[in-house]
C-alpha cells in the first residue's frame, strides 16, 4: 500500500494545535522541520494524532523538546499501516535525513565475517561486504580485532592455508606460514586431501561453537593413531585437543548454542557510549565500543533504544539482546527483530546469573572508553579552538576539508579531499578525483580541476566546509581563490600549508588568503590540527595514485602483446588475480584461461619475462 503523505506549509509561528485537529489517528512517522526545510526531528506512532498532539502541551518533558518545537515550522507525516512499518520506516529516514534532533548513530559500516570458501582446498579468511563468494560465513563479528583474533587461533589450531588462489595455484615450494606451523601446505602436496578435508570439517565445529562434539571426535582420532603407531599423528591431535580446551575456558558461555549481544550504555557530559560484548554459538567474539550522537538526549534509556533500533534494523539481530537499561517499545522491537530475522529474539533488560557478570563487565568498559573518548573530544575542542583564535575566525570550524594533489612524473595524478568536522575524520565524505586534460605533473592545474569539480556540486547542494586547506603554497592557494570566485563562493576561510625548512613537521608555514604567513611552531594545538588534516589527505592521495597506477601499469604491459584485448586482458587478469599472479604462471597454466591458446600463452609468458618475442600467429 502506498503511504499517504501530509505536508503542511511552515509560515512563521507554526500553529501546532490547529494541525494536530485534523491529524489522523492512524499509525505513522512524523517529521517536524524548521524554517530553512532542513529536518529537526523523526519519530513514529502508534497514534499519529496522540503522538504529535503530545508535543504542542503547555508542560514539556525537556528542554530539549521544548527548544526543537519551538522551531518548528512544518510537520509532514507518512501513514503506515501498522506500528511495525512505522518503525521500519523511522529507521530509514533517520538514516538518510540526519535530523539534528534524533540521537544518531554514527558508523553503518557492513560488519566483518570469517569465510571458509566452498571449493577443493578451502581457504579461511577475513570477509567484508556482500556475500558473493561461494563458501560458509561466520560472525558477524563486532571489529576487525576480534576477527583477526579469531583467525590467528584458526591458524594454530587447524593449519588451513590463508593465501590467495593466485599464489595457491602456483607454489612450488612451501611459504613461510607453513615453516611456522600455521598452514598444512596443501598447495605442494604435504597433506592429503582427505586429511585436509578432515580439519576443514573440524575448524567448522569449531566455529559452529560445537566443541564437545569436536573435542570427541579428536579424541578418538588421537586413540586411532596411537593404535596404528603412528605417534607424531597422535601429538599433533593431542596438542589440538590441548588448545580447543584452552580456548573453550577463556571464552565459553554455558550453553552450546548461546546468540547473545551483551550492551551497557553510559553518557556523560553530552556524550553517550554504546559497548557491544558479543556471543556467537557459545563463544565471546569480542567487544566494539559506539559513540551515537545524542543531539540533546538527556537520559540513557533514550540513546540505548534509539540504538538498539538503528543498530539491528541494519545488522541481523541475535536470539537475546542483554541491555544494561529498560528502552521503550520492547515489545514491538521483539516482534520486528523476530520477523527480520525468522526466528525469535528477546530483549532482556534483566539478567541474572553469568549474564549479570557480563552486563557488569560491560558496563565497567563503556565507562573506561566514554572517559577516553571525552579526553580525546576535549583535545579536539581545544585544537578547534585554537584555530579559531589563530585564524581569527568568528567561530571553530564545523566543517574542516583538505586537498592534496598526488603523481609520480605527472603519471596517474589524483587529487584527493579529505573532510574533518569536530569530532575528527568523516570518512565516509572523502572523495578522489581524477585529473585528466592537463599537462603532465602541472600540480596547479590539477588543483584547479579538483577544486572546480568539487565547489561546482558543493554549491548546487548546498555543502561548503567552513574552512578549506591546501596542501602547498600560495601559487596552489591563488588556484583555490580563483575557483572560488569564478563560482561566486564566500564564507569560506583558505589557508595554504606549506612544508617548512628540510620539510620537518612542526615548520609549516601557513599561508592565509591576504597573503600573511603564519609559523606557529610545533607546540601549537592549532598547528597539530592542521597537520592531523594535511596528513590524512596527503595519505588518501597516495592510496589513490599508488591504485590507478598500478592499475595502468598492468593494463599497457598486456596491451602491448599482440593478440590481448579487453576481454581477454579482464579474463587473465581475473584468473590470476593480478599482473603478479600471471608473472608467476607458466605457459601452460596461461593456456588454461578460456580463449587463450598455446601459441598466445607462449607469447604473453615471453612478453612478462623480456624473452625473445616470437612471430605473431593466428589464434584459434
Amino acid at each position: 500500500m502506498s503511504p499517504d503523505e501530509i505536508e503542511t506549509p511552515g509560515p512563521a509561528g507554526f500553529d501546532g494545535k490547529a494541525f494536530v485537529r485534523d491529524l489522523t489517528p492512524a499509525p505513522g512517522v512524523y517529521r517536524m522541520l524548521g524554517a530553512d526545510g532542513g529536518v529537526l526531528y523523526v519519530g513514529k506512532a502508534l497514534s499519529l494524532k496522540k503522538r504529535v498532539g503530545s508535543y504542542f502541551l503547555k508542560e514539556l518533558p525537556s528542554r530539549r523538546i521544548a527548544l526543537m518545537v519551538a522551531q518548528i515550522a512544518a510537520i509532514e507525516v507518512t501513514v503506515t499501516r501498522t506500528e511495525s512499518e512505522a518503525l521500519i520506516l523511522e529507521n530509514q529516514l533517520i538514516k538518510s535525513q540526519r535530523p539534528r534532533y534524533n540521537v544518531l548513530l554514527r558508523d553503518d559500516k557492513s560488519y566483518p565475517h570469517l569465510l571458509l570458501t566452498d571449493e577443493t582446498w578451502p581457504r579461511l579468511g577475513f570477509h567484508r561486504g556482500p556475500r558473493s563468494v561461494p563458501g560458509r560465513y561466520f560472525g558477524p563479528y563486532p571489529s576487525t580485532g576480534a576477527v583477526r583474533e579469531t583467525l590467528d587461533l584458526m591458524f594454530k589450531l587447524f593449519k588451513l592455508r590463508s593465501c590467495a588462489d593466485s599464489v595457491f595455484r602456483n607454489r612450488s615450494r612451501p611459504c613461510l606460514q607453513h615453516q611456522i606451523g600455521r598452514c598444512s601446505a596443501p598447495c605442494v602436496g604435504l597433506v592429503a586431501t582427505r586429511d585436509y578435508d578432515a580439519t576443514v570439517r573440524r575448524a567448522a565445529l569449531f566455529l559452529e561453537g560445537r566443541s564437545g562434539e569436536l573435542v570427541d571426535e579428536l579424541g578418538k582420532a588421537m586413540e586411532e593413531a596411537s593404535k596404528r603407531l603412528q605417534f607424531e599423528q597422535a601429538a599433533q591431535l593431542r596438542d589440538q585437543i590441548a588448545g580447543v580446551r584452552k580456548i573453550q575456558a577463556r571464552q565459553y558461555v554455558e550453553g552450546e548454542q548461546v546468540e547473545m549481544d551483551v550492551l551497557a550504555c553510559t553518557m556523560e557530559q553530552g556524550m553517550a557510549c554504546v559497548l557491544l560484548m558479543a556471543f556467537r554459538n557459545g563463544l565471546n567474539q569480542g567487544t566494539r565500543s559506539f559513540f551515537p550522537k545524542p543531539n540533546g538526549a538527556e537520559t540513557v534509556e533514550e540513546v540505548l533504544g534509539a540504538f538498539v533500533t538503528q543498530y539491528y534494523l541494519e545488522q541481523r539481530p541475535p536470539r537475546e539482546i542483554v541491555l544494561s537499561h529498560v528502552i521503550a517499545d520492547i515489545d514491538l522491537l521483539q516482534e520486528v527483530f523476530g520477523a527480520q530475522a525468522g526466528r525469535k529474539v528477546e530483549i532482556k533488560p534483566v539478567v541474572r546469573g553469568e549474564r549479570a557478570r557480563y552486563l557488569e563487565i560491560a558496563r565497567q568498559n563503556a565507562a573506561l572508553a566514554l572517559a577516553t573518548e571525552i579526553g580525546s573530544s576535549a583535545s579536539q575542542r581545544a585544537r578547534l579552538v585554537s584555530l579559531q583564535e589563530m585564524l581569527e575566525l568568528s567561530e571553530p570550524p564545523k566543517r574542516i576539508e583538505c586537498f592534496d594533489i598526488s603523481h609520480t612524473m605527472g603519471e596517474a595524478t589524483v587529487a584527493s579531499c579529505v573532510v574533518f568536522d569536530g569530532e575528527g575524520p568523516v570518512r565516509g565524505q572523502y572523495r578522489r578525483f581524477n585529473i585528466s586534460g592537463i599537462e603532465p605533473g602541472d600540480d596547479y592545474a590539477a588543483m584547479h580541476q579538483a577544486l572546480q569539480r568539487r565547489f561546482k556540486r558543493g554549491v548546487e547542494e548546498g555543502v561548503l566546509p567552513d574552512l578549506l586547506l591546501i596542501d602547498g603554497g600560495a601559487g596552489q592557494l591563488a588556484q583555490a581563490r580563483a575557483v572560488l570566485d569564478e563560482l561566486g563562493v564566500q564564507g569560506v576561510a583558505m589557508v595554504g600549508v606549506a612544508k617548512g625548512a628540510a620539510r620537518r613537521a612542526g615548520h609549516e608555514a601557513l599561508v592565509l588568503a591576504d597573503g600573511r604567513e603564519l609559523r606557529p611552531g610545533a607546540a601549537s594545538p592549532a598547528l597539530q590540527l592542521v597537520q592531523q588534516v594535511r596528513d590524512e589527505a596527503h595519505r588518501f592521495a597516495i592510496t589513490g595514485h599508488r591504485g590507478k597506477r598500478q592499475k595502468t601499469r598492468e593494463t599497457s604491459r598486456l596491451q602491448d602483446i599482440p593478440g590481448i584485448g579487453p576481454r581477454r586482458r579482464a579474463s587473465l587478469l581475473k584468473h590470476f588475480g593480478g599482473l603478479a599472479g600471471l608473472k608467476s604462471a607458466g605457459a601452460e597454466e596461461i593456456a588454461r584461461v578460456d580463449g587463450v591458446n598455446a601459441a598466445l600463452a607462449q607469447r604473453i609468458y615471453a612478453a612478462l619475462h623480456g624473452l625473445e618475442p616470437q612471430s605473431p600467429q593466428t589464434d584459434a
